[in-house]
Order: structure tokens, then C-alpha cells, then sequence
């Protein structure tokens, strides 16, 4: 494995190429609110993970409220509220684009070529990272017994490989001539037809049914799709159980990717159609890893991936310019606030 470097101040890490096996591949100050009704919702403010870093300002300072705090029952992460149906991520725009190929996904030579070949190294990327979580695991489903939300399937490119080692997938898709495509395809395997479910639906609309369901969410070439990428994080921690993995992969927000993955693979080479992305969508690594911390997701691996135009293979490598993979952890519930308050009494 090659070296490793930090990504910035919060500590989360970069780390080096990771050898799989492939072809070729703010948070604010606590507020106090001035009604009595709603004193504590300071609490909604603050990061789990920098609780510590401000308790002894906050207890001098509001040392005279801390006698009525302690006798909270219980408190919530930022991220545990809900959002309602009639948010969406989902760009119309982009459902127009991605109707036009929906006949298209299955075919390896076409314009999903590089997303089939793609799998050489996303799939051993989820399998590794979610078996480190497990203890034993049955030679050949590895995944069995977990469950994986795949958001963006499109024709069940990912869905597919996955529902092969084990796992119960379910894919969801905003457009529905992707879901039928999807679905016509895995029929054809009777063990796939029993492990994968399909659905024409966003993210926003399952949440509050699917809250803390899954092992592992996947969000693969989909972020730089979306219209809210902070909404998105959001749901997509909210369907996760605690200590569940998030895996995205996507293109970083810079002067290279434009002229790579928008002038030469749309506009010369062909290699994806012209308007398939967008460059004001992209986004950074740094950028990524603040969302997902302030969601209450651990960044624990981002690592470069490019990819070969003339050999058709995707690489590991260490530059994260152009496309990049990143795999983050929920962080564990902490229990009621009594629990959490009460070493900070003891102190005081």
C-alpha cells in the first residue's frame, strides 16, 4: 500500500491504493433557545463528536441551566429527523437524460461500458470494508444476512454482483423504465430474483419506512446527480443502521475533471453522452468528507480511481483529481442523554 495523507483538520484519512483484486482498475456552539418550552434543543446543535471540545467552555458559561439539563431523558443526533416525501434530491433533468438509454444499461460495449467495468472495483470495495464488520462470513455469499440499499441502480449493474455474494439488495431508481430494465434482467437468474428487490422511487420516499435498515447504503456515480447533496447525505445516514457503511464513488470539482470527464469523454472521445454531468454538481473530496461528518458519518477511507479509455479498465491510484471512491461509517447511537450529561456533572 502506498502512503498515506491527511485530508484536513477533522482527522479523517486518505488512505493509499488499496491492492483488490481487478482487471486491470460548523458544528455551532450550543444555543439556548429563550423559551422555556424549547431550552434544550441546544442539544440538536452539537456533534456527537465534539461534544467533549466545548463541554468545559459551555459549562462555565452556562453553568446555572445545567442543573435542569441533567434531568433530560433523552436527545437525538442533528441527523435523526426525518424528511418528509415532499423534499426530493432528485433532478427532473436528469430523469429526461437517463430515460433516453434506459434500454442501454445492459450492454457491455455501449455507453455504460465504463460502469460495468467499474464493478472490477466498487464490488470488492463494499465486500471488504462491510466484511470487516462481521466475524465469519459462508465461502461464496460473504454478504449473507445483510442488507444493502443501492440508490441510483439504474439497470441493476451493481444491484446485480452484489445480490451474488449474498446480500439482500434492494435498488432504487427515479426512473421507471431503469427499474423495468432492471428487473427484466435479474429474472433471468432465479437465486438474483429472490435477493434483489426493485423500486421506481427516491431516497426521501422510503426513509421513514427503511430508518436504520441497512448494513450498507450505496450511492455509486449518483452524488453528482443529485440537487441537494446535503438532503441526500442526510437520508442516506437515516436508512443506515448504527455502525453501517455508506460507499459513494464520484468526480471531484476540479479544473482536470472538467476538461477530462466533460470536454474529452462527452464532447471528443464519446465515451459518455454530451450532458450526461454537470461541473457545478461535483464535488470535492474535502467537500464530501465535511458533509458526511457533520451527518454523523465517519470518513474512513478515500482513495483515486481512473480510468483506462483506450484498455476500458479502472485503476486504483492515489490522485484523487478525477474520480475517487469514499467509504464512511455511521457512528453508534449513544444512548439517552442522562448517560451522556452525566460525567459532565460529576465534573462541574
Amino acid at each position: 500500500m502506498l502512503g498515506t495523507r491527511k485530508l484536513s483538520s477533522s482527522g479523517s484519512r486518505f488512505l493509499g491504493v488499496p491492492r483488490y483484486g481487478c482487471r486491470g482498475s460548523k458544528a455551532g456552539w450550543p444555543r439556548l433557545t429563550s423559551s422555556a418550552e424549547n431550552q434544550f434543543s441546544w442539544t440538536l446543535q452539537i456533534k456527537p463528536r465534539v461534544f467533549r471540545e466545548y463541554r468545559i467552555a459551555w459549562s462555565r458559561s452556562y453553568g446555572m441551566t445545567f442543573v435542569r439539563l441533567n434531568t433530560m431523558k433523552t436527545y437525538r443526533y442533528p441527523w435523526t429527523r426525518l424528511y418528509s416525501t415532499s423534499q426530493t434530491t432528485v433532478d427532473s433533468s436528469e430523469v429526461k437524460s437517463f430515460l433516453a438509454l434506459a434500454h442501454r444499461w445492459w450492454d457491455e460495449q455501449g455507453v455504460y461500458a465504463p460502469l460495468h467495468s467499474m464493478n472490477d472495483l466498487r464490488v470488492p470495495f463494499i465486500r471488504d470494508n462491510l466484511l470487516k464488520t462481521v466475524a465469519n462470513h459462508q465461502p461464496g455469499k460473504p454478504l449473507s444476512g445483510m442488507k444493502i440499499l443501492d440508490v441510483g441502480c439504474g439497470g441493476g449493474l451493481l444491484s446485480e454482483p452484489l445480490g451474488r455474494l449474498g446480500a439482500s439488495v434492494l435498488g432504487i431508481d427515479p426512473v421507471d423504465e431503469n427499474i423495468k430494465t432492471a428487473q427484466r434482467h435479474k429474472s433471468f437468474d432465479p437465486v438474483l430474483d429472490r435477493r434483489i428487490e426493485y423500486r421506481a422511487c427516491s431516497l426521501e420516499e422510503i426513509v421513514e419506512e427503511a430508518a436504520e435498515t441497512f448494513d450498507g447504503v450505496v450511492a455509486s456515480e449518483v452524488v453528482e446527480h443529485v440537487i441537494d447533496l446535503e438532503v441526500f447525505i442526510q437520508c442516506c445516514c437515516q436508512v443506515l443502521k448504527p455502525g453501517g457503511a455508506l460507499f459513494i464513488t464520484t468526480i471531484n470539482k476540479t479544473q482536470l475533471s472538467y476538461a477530462l470527464g466533460i470536454v474529452f469523454a462527452e464532447q471528443i472521445a464519446g465515451i459518455v453522452p454530451k450532458g450526461t454531468h454537470t461541473w457545478e454538481k461535483f464535488v470535492s473530496p474535502e467537500n464530501l468528507e465535511s458533509i458526511l461528518e457533520s451527518n454523523g458519518l465517519s470518513v474512513q477511507t478515500v482513495v483515486g480511481m481512473l480510468y483506462n479509455p483506450f484498455s476500458g479498465y479502472w485503476h486504483w491510484t492515489e490522485n484523487t483529481s478525477l474520480n475517487y471512491a469514499a467509504h464512511a461509517v455511521k457512528h453508534q447511537d449513544p444512548g439517552p442523554a442522562k448517560f451522556a450529561l452525566k460525567e459532565e456533572a460529576e465534573e462541574l
